[in-house]
Formats: structure tokens, C-alpha cells, sequence
């Protein structure tokens, strides 16, 4: 009961706070490209010009075959590539949530709890500026938009809530073990591969499948596939469903609870 109420006060905070969450999570875009002549623009171009290369190099260059099931090659990669993208930038930004606003953590009267969320967010613009022009790319393969396709909102903030989990985490932790963002770089990298991006679970044998799909990113990855490219609702696997969202529920739970925890410290640390 007394996390319920907790939890009820955290979001009411939130709701109270939107206006702060857009506006450090726009200046967090703005910062890292201070200095630059196009400035926040990079933010917009630096996704188009990769979407591009990939399609370039996928899709005239070696001029990929395609899946079994007839689609262009280049499309089904950029649905892997894309959510693993938000993913990984809001895991790198997430573990430094703490340690690079320190100006801020030490402000009493901050809730230093948002400044994960404003990582998320931040990452969550440049994510959906990547799904905008992979919309386009599809139409202009000839798909047209399905009713599937509202299920991409859905995947999009089942991702943020994935991430934001293991922001409170590992954000937490670093304060006191730097060590955590290495390791978070290595998991993202090996991560990257033993997702299916670039390879599909088809070609793996089916006795590794369950190992494979422990990994929450697989859910996510072929949700975008499923929901672009196969025609196939979430609620059809119910049970990757259900093991995401009950994973994504703890890590949710044990991130708040040990970012509670630890968040008394912080100023004495850093």
C-alpha cells in the first residue's frame, strides 16, 4: 500500500512537472550539439542521413535479396535497426543521467528522479523522427499504412518504459560503481548482435529460440516487423507479451525502489 501511494505522489509529480520534462529534455538534445552552426537541426539530419546510407547500401548497392515472405531486405533491417537505435541511445544517456547533471542532483529542492525520464525523452525525439522517414521508405516501397500500424506507438513506449526502468538502475549504481557504464557499453554492443537485426531467428536452431528471446529487445524488434511487414497484433504472442511486460514491470519496480534507496547519497558522492 505504501508503494501504491508512492507511486501515486511520483506520477502526480510528473504530471506537474511536463512542462520541466520537455524542456530539459530539449536542452539535453541542444547541449550536445552546443557549439555547432546547425545545432538542434544535427538532431534531424544525423538520422535521415543514416536511414539513407542504410537504404543506399542495402538497397542499390548490394541490392539484397529479399525475406522469405517477399519483403525488401532493407525494410525489414531498418525495423530491427531503428527501436535497437532508441534503445541504445537512451541506455548510453540513461547510465549518465546522474553523474552529468551534478549542478542539478545537489539542488534540494530537485527531483533528481526525472532526470532518467528527461534521458528517455530526449531519445524518444530522435526516435520518432527515425519512424516518420521509415514510413515514408515503406510507402514508398508501395506499402500503404494498416490498421497494424498503430501498434508502433505502442512498441515505442513499451521500449521507453523498458529503458527507463534500467535508467533508474544503472544511473543509480554509477554514482558509486563507475564501472556500470562500461559494462552497459558492452552489454549494448554484444546486445546488438545477439539480437535479430541483421540475422533471423529462422536460421538459429529451435532449441536456442528460448535463449533468444530472454532478450526484451526481440519482443520489441519483431513487434515493429509484425506490426509494419507481417500484419500480426502483439496480443498473438501472448506469451512474449507477457514476459516483457512482466520484465519490463520488475525492472521498473527494482529500478525505483534502489534509485530510492541510493538517491539520499548521491550528494555526498559526487
Amino acid at each position: 500500500m505504501r508503494y501504491l501511494k508512492e507511486l501515486y505522489r511520483f506520477l502526480k509529480h510528473i504530471k506537474q512537472s511536463k512542462n520541466l520534462l520537455v524542456t530539459l529534455s530539449y536542452n539535453d538534445i541542444k547541449d550536445k550539439h552546443l557549439g555547432s552552426y546547425l545545432g538542434v537541426f544535427w538532431a534531424i539530419l544525423r538520422p535521415t542521413l543514416f536511414i539513407l546510407v542504410i537504404w543506399f547500401i542495402f538497397g542499390i548497392g548490394f541490392k539484397s535479396k529479399p525475406t522469405t515472405d517477399g519483403t525488401p531486405f532493407v525494410l525489414w533491417l531498418l525495423c530491427g535497426f531503428i527501436p535497437w537505435f532508441f534503445f541504445a541511445e537512451a541506455m548510453s544517456k540513461g547510465v549518465t543521467a546522474i553523474t552529468g547533471n551534478t549542478y542539478i542532483v545537489k539542488k534540494v529542492a530537485f527531483r533528481v528522479s526525472i532526470l532518467p525520464i528527461v534521458k528517455v525523452i530526449s531519445a524518444f525525439y530522435i526516435h520518432m523522427v527515425f519512424v516518420f522517414i521509415l514510413l515514408i521508405i515503406f510507402m514508398f516501397y508501395g506499402y500503404m499504412p494498416t490498421i497494424y500500424w498503430l501498434q508502433i506507438p505502442f512498441f515505442m513506449i513499451s521500449t521507453a518504459m523498458l529503458v527507463l526502468g534500467l535508467g533508474w538502475l544503472t544511473s543509480s549504481i554509477r554514482v558509486f560503481v563507475k564501472d556500470v557504464g562500461e559494462v552497459i557499453a558492452v552489454i549494448v554492443q554484444f546486445g546488438f548482435w545477439l539480437t535479430p537485426i541483421f540475422w533471423s531467428i529462422d536460421l538459429i536452431p529451435e532449441s536456442y529460440h528460448a535463449i533468444l528471446k530472454a532478450n526484451p529487445m526481440f519482443f520489441i524488434v519483431e513487434g515493429y516487423r509484425d506490426a509494419l511487414i507481417h500484419d500480426v497484433w502483439f496480443w498473438e504472442n501472448m506469451g512474449l507479451t507477457t514476459y516483457f511486460f512482466t520484465l519490463t514491470a520488475a525492472l521498473l519496480f527494482v529500478g525505483a525502489i534502489v534509485f530510492k534507496r541510493l538517491r539520499p547519497h548521491f550528494g555526498d558522492v559526487l
